[in-house]
Formats: C-alpha cells, structure tokens, sequence
C-alpha cells in the first residue's frame, strides 16, 4: 500500500494562506480587539527594510479666537510625528516523527494547519507580552509612569485595595482620563481571573451572532496567559493584568512566496522528514517607536523587552495600553 507522504499533503501555494488564516482566527490577543489588522499593516511587513515608518497626524492644538471684521485669524497649522516598527522575521521547524503522529483520523492538511496555527498564535501571544515587559520595565520603562496603576502591598494579606476588583479597575482605567472608554481587552494571569471569578466578577454576554457567550470582566473580553508577569515578593507575588484599546498594537502579516513561507525536505540517510514555517509581520504597540538595534535580521524576545529599545511618540492618551501592577 503506498504511504502518504507530507509533501503530498502539504502544498505551499494552498497551506500558507490557510494556515496564515486560521493563526488569526486562534490568536486571542486579535479576537479581543488589542491587536489591529489592516491591509496597510501587510503591506507595510511586505516591504524592504528591518524597520518600517508610521507616520501619523497630531492632534489639533491651541485654542479658537474670537472674530473680527479688522483683523484675520491666526494661521495655526497641523504637524506630524514617527512612528516605527521593527519587521519581524521569524522561522519554526518541526521533525517528521511529530507530524506522522498528527496524520490519523482526519483531514491530516487540517489538523497541521491548525496546529501550527495554534503555535503560531500562542507565540504572537508571548511576543506581545514580552514588548509589554519592555515597555513597563520598573527603571526604564516609557510607560511605567504614565500609564501604569501601581497598587501592589508586599503583604501576607493585603487589603481589598491592592487587588484587582470593580474599585481598582476603574482606578487603572482614570490613567486614560477621559480616553478611559476606549480601553475594551484585558489580559490577566489565570491567578487573577480565578480570583475575579471568586468574586463573581466574570460575567457572560451573547456573541454579535447570539449564538455563543463570550466571558467578560467590567464588560470587556479578555483572554488569560500565565506569561502575564507575576513577580514573587517576600510575603506575596506581584501580578501585572494589562488593559488594551482597539488596536492598541498593530499586526500585519508579510507576503511572502509560498514556497519560502513553507518547506517540506527529507533526509533519506536519516529517514527524516522536515517542516519549516517563516513567517515575516509586524506587531508593534502603536505610539511607542521602535528604536533598538537588533543583534540579528529582527529583534528576538530579549530585544523587545529591552525598555532602551522604545521611545514615546504619541500623546499619553493616545496610547492604548494601561497596566495594573496588583496582589491577588
């Protein structure tokens, strides 16, 4: 009986796109709304370069005058800023033994599909969240002032006020003042949201559909990854739950032929078969430039944890990221 081998499941041309679809249907972090996409993001991870420029508009300033019939308005202007993200270039190999074992009682392109997918997913998860450690770094950090709410007590039983609750969710939410209402994702280690849901704090709400119910906290998505940082202290850890407008990160997936997206070879000596995924996006916290200078074709974890590598270029309430450092 003729065996089926990956390269004949796999076609680059078809699985790339495929699978480029599904990693957005499972990332969290875009189904809640914190990570924009556009077509102008592709295009712009598309590009030459390892950086890409975001220009943006600024905001309107000064104040209306009254009118005169001998005099003519001032002439005020509008001005710009940059913005800039870094292009990430990323790659993943897989062994032949693993995929075998996922080619069983299935569409066996489906089930890879999905499973890269899902690595691919999670790991735009964890990136996003080590830019975060980058940008609320407690000595360096761009944001750590601004707009993070620091209510942590190293305390073996810390008061109601050092813990996340309706009261201190609403304090985080005033580091935005009157741009407070545009915050509608957080991100919580499964610690805090075992203790919001002890509080009944977790509540549900119809999708736009009314087919399934969507969990939410103050009435707004959130997703929960244990990468959220939680600090041990003397007495008890420290947690960080984030707080996200739409689109407060930009993501934009690079085209790239699909026979360099995707790769299937084999080592007959071996008798080995391997899968390589590349991937070339951006994902990039809108307001806060890009300004490292990665040891290597794009910045790595490391890097863009590194609080040195990001400076602010929006307005503080025009970027959409609030944290809240806590006790459970």
């Amino acid at each position: 009986m003729p065996k089926t081998k990956l390269s004949d499941i796999i076609v680059p041309a078809v699985f790339a796109p495929y699978a480029l679809e599904r990693t957005t249907e499972l990332a969290k972090v875009i189904q809640t709304g914190a990570v924009g996409t556009d077509p102008r993001f592709n295009a712009l991870a598309s590009g030459p370069g390892k950086t890409v420029d975001l220009p943006f508009w600024k905001d309107l300033t000064g104040e209306s005058e009254v009118l005169s019939d001998s005099a003519d308005l001032a002439l005020d202007r509008i001005t710009t800023g940059q913005d800039a993200a870094s292009v990430h270039v990323r790659g993943k190999a897989w062994g032949a033994n693993v995929l075998v074992n996922w080619l069983s009682g299935e569409d066996p392109m489906a089930r890879i599909a999905d499973l890269v997918a899902g690595f691919w997913a999670r790991d735009l998860q964890t990136m996003l969240l080590k830019i975060l450690d980058g940008l609320f770094d407690n000595t360096n950090g761009v944001l750590r002032t601004t707009h993070r709410l620091n209510i942590y007590n190293d305390v073996a039983s810390p008061a109601d006020s050092a813990k996340l609750t309706g009261t201190t969710f609403i304090d985080a939410l005033q580091k935005l003042g009157d741009h407070s209402l545009e915050l509608i994702a957080v991100a919580m280690h499964s610690d805090v949201e075992a203790s919001l849901r002890k509080r009944d704090l977790i509540t549900f709400r119809p999708d736009s559909e009314g087919k399934a119910a969507i969990e939410v906290f103050q009435g707004r998505r959130f997703f929960v990854d244990d990468t959220c940082p939680k600090v041990s202290g003397a007495n008890s850890p420290a947690y960080t739950t984030y707080i996200f407008g739409r689109d407060a990160f930009a993501y934009g997936a690079g085209d790239m032929d699909p026979e360099e997206a995707v790769e299937i070879d084999r080592n007959a000596l071996a008798s080995d078969t391997m899968f390589v995924n590349r991937k070339r996006f951006i994902l990039h916290p809108r307001g806060v430039k890009w300004i490292g200078n990665a040891a290597g074709a794009s910045p790595n974890n490391a890097e863009v944890a590194t609080a040195t590598n990001w400076s602010k270029v929006y307005a503080d309430k025009n970027i959409r990221i609030v944290a809240v450092r806590h006790n459970v």
